[in-house]
């Protein structure tokens, strides 16, 4: 296969690990690149050791060699078409993989002063990775050497990283990257080189991408992957920005604090632009763009752009001190809206949300003397309403096969504390072991941390691990109201897939929508792949079924995209992983959808027992749904609640 770059720049790597869990060894494959001599919080230790990785010698301590393993690095892609090569190492000089990489097996942490200053957090937080006790190695697929314009990751070089993963025999593989450009599965090297890890056994994470919150972005669709989208969670790192007029606004920051909450005069990029410089170009802070006469002792207001990536919003705060801002005020765009970003800015700095932002900016161009303060970021828990679905999130439908719903489930993925390659600059000096960031990147490592319950059923299939992570998901937050997304509208599927994650009911499911690797085969039977093709994708020699059915196949969520007039039945089996007992069906039906289930109740007598059901859906009299509408399967037996979400559109309203 010819080198392709395919990948976006938030989605840089993908992560391998391997671990040690209580329960014995288990293995996690997570390919990403690796911090300098240690990944923050993943390592600790004293005596020395050597690790040989893809000819770099590295020197390593003692308990460093029992958490990372072994690092290797894939470039003959990025090489190919010219690559910069300076750097030939597995090592994190970017800081996105040493991410991902401790927040699927980082140890545990505790916070004090060591991750953030003692104002932030009092010494209450502890971090940790999904598997702390996990042992971790990394796979390096992506590149990135400042003024290359060759950067990025490349099919062949994830294709063999991936077969590499699978020689290597791990368990699991974690892949926080993605295609730039949907493409058919057939030209898909991460689809392609994980149904070959997933018939091994081997369980495939994958992030949906941050491309949101337009629909039909996700990327990473295949079946066979769990597709992670991002949802935030219940702690703010909170800077409250206050008015001399009285009004305050809630924002976030990881900045020192202003000196003696004492109230600066506030002025707008706007009002502080240079010569020759637009209104709007200077509300952006950029560079060359503030006459620091105007600037010099002042809180600057800038606006965030929802297309800035963290290293240009934290050059923001870098150009107002360069100006000679005490703080700044960073307010959000219509498109990021509710989205705050908490990061350790170069000056006292918070970031507020687009309505408080348009307060903020009328009352400075309105008031003779605007002044402000801001107080000190503090860590603030059990806010509401959470989770919620950012807006980078990528949404479905699925833009492959409509017929499978995607992302499957939603994970973490909004101010994730985790650490951080001391390579990487914060600013123009700082260097930080640890650093939030938001991305379906950082959601990807906490469900491959979860797929740990492989470990506790390590007969289960990669599709029932799967269905036991998307049949236990919750859609409620905190609040104990349906999950809202960005703009605070109530989510739907395309937003959260099957839920928020919820590790514990994930290892006790129930029953599960099981699926053998044929299965998949047959998938691509009814979705028009021919013989060749399959044995592209497969390398195996396949006769198709005469009756392969896209609507049978037995995925833990149920999507019919083209109803029609007539009615559609679709077939389901389930399995039983839990003790004998009857499950009756409940059905939450579609908005102008009929839903019969037959059987209405299925008895299962012993472990491993599969029963079939249908489902017939229909539009009902007042004719087909506009749009898509959305229901939910639910099985009990008064313990376990097994939910498959039902999507439904009309090949009307399209």
């Amino acid at each position: 296969m010819e080198p392709r770059q395919a990948i976006s720049t938030e989605l840089a790597q993908s992560q391998s690990a391997v671990s040690s869990s209580p329960l014995g060894e288990l293995f996690y494959l997570l390919s990403s690149p690796w911090s300098d001599l240690h990944a923050g919080g993943v390592l600790s230790g004293l005596a020395p050791a050597i690790y040989l990785c893809s000819s770099v010698q590295v020197t390593l301590k003692v308990s460093e060699a029992q958490k990372l393993i072994g690092a290797r690095y894939f470039n003959k892609g990025y090489i190919a078409i010219g690559g910069n090569t300076s750097y030939p190492s597995p090592r994190d000089f970017e800081g996105h993989g040493t991410h991902t990489l401790s927040t699927a097996g980082g140890n545990i942490v505790p916070v004090g002063g060591k991750v953030f200053p003692a104002h932030i957090s009092d010494g209450v937080l502890n971090v940790k990775g999904g598997s702390p006790k996990a042992r971790v190695a990394s796979y390096k697929v992506c590149w990135y050497a400042p003024g290359d314009k060759n950067n990025g990751c490349f099919y062949v070089d994830m294709l063999e990283a991936i077969n590499a993963a699978i020689h290597d025999g791990v368990d699991v593989i974690s892949m926080s990257m993605g295609v730039e450009d949907v493409t058919d599965y057939f030209n898909d090297a991460v689809a392609i080189g994980s149904f070959h890890a997933v018939k091994k056994g081997i369980v495939v994470v994958a992030a949906a991408g941050n491309s949101g919150p337009a629909d039909g972005t996700v990327t990473n669709a295949a079946p066979w992957l769990i597709t992670v989208g991002a949802a935030t969670m219940d702690r703010r790192f909170e800077s409250v920005v206050q008015l001399a007029n009285g009004l305050s606004f809630k924002g976030a920051s990881l900045s020192g604090p202003l000196s003696n909450n004492t109230f600066y005069k506030l002025i707008t990029g706007a009002q502080a632009k240079a010569a020759n410089v637009s209104d709007t170009k200077a509300m952006l802070c950029e560079g060359d763009t503030l006459d620091p006469a105007k600037v010099m002792g002042k809180i600057l207001v800038c606006l965030r752009q929802g297309a800035d990536k963290i290293d240009a919003t934290l050059i923001k705060s870098l150009v107002a001190a360069d100006a000679g801002a005490m703080g700044m005020v960073l307010c959000n765009d219509e498109l990021t809206s509710n989205e705050l970003l908490a990061l350790p800015f170069e000056i006292p700095s918070s970031n507020i949300n687009y309505r408080d932002g348009l307060a903020l900016i009328a009352y400075t161009n309105s008031t003779v003397d605007p002044r402000g303060s801001l107080t000190a970021p503090k860590a603030q828990f059990d806010t509401k309403p959470a989770p919620s679905v950012p807006f980078f999130s990528s949404r479905g439908p699925n833009p492959i096969t409509p017929e499978i719903l995607k992302p499957d489930i939603v994970a973490p993925g909004v101010r994730v504390i985790a650490a951080y390659s001391e390579a990487q600059y914060i600013g123009e000096n700082q260097t930080i072991p640890y650093m939030t960031l938001d991305g379906t990147s950082m959601a990807c490592p906490h469900v491959s941390g979860i797929v740990a319950l492989k470990k506790l059923h390590p007969d289960w299939s990669p599709a029932a691990i799967k269905s036991a992570i998307m049949t236990t998901a919750r859609t409620r937050d905190n609040t104990v109201h349906p999950m809202l997304d960005r703009s605070s509208v109530m989510a739907t599927p395309f937003s959260y897939g099957a839920g928020h994650i919820r590790a514990a009911r994930a290892s006790d499911p129930g029953l599960v929508y099981d699926l053998i690797p044929t299965d998949y085969l047959d998938f691509l039977c009814a979705i028009g792949y021919n013989h060749s093709m399959i044995k592209e994708v497969s390398e195996e020699n396949y006769s198709c079924p005469n009756n392969a059915s896209l609507l049978n196949f037995n995925y833990p969520s149920i999507t019919v995209p083209n109803l029609s007039n007539h009615s559609v039945t679709v077939a389901h089996s389930l399995k039983n992983v839990g003790s004998p007992a009857i499950y009756a069906a409940h059905i939450r039906e579609p908005q102008g959808v009929s839903v019969l289930v037959e059987p209405k109740t299925l008895r299962f007598d012993m472990i491993g027992e599969e029963k079939s059901f249908t489902l017939t859906i229909k539009a009902k009299r007042n004719g087909l749904p506009k749009g898509y509408v959305f229901g939910e399967l639910h099985w009990s037996e008064g313990h376990h609640q097994v939910r498959s979400r039902i999507v439904v559109g009309s090949r009307v309203a399209k």
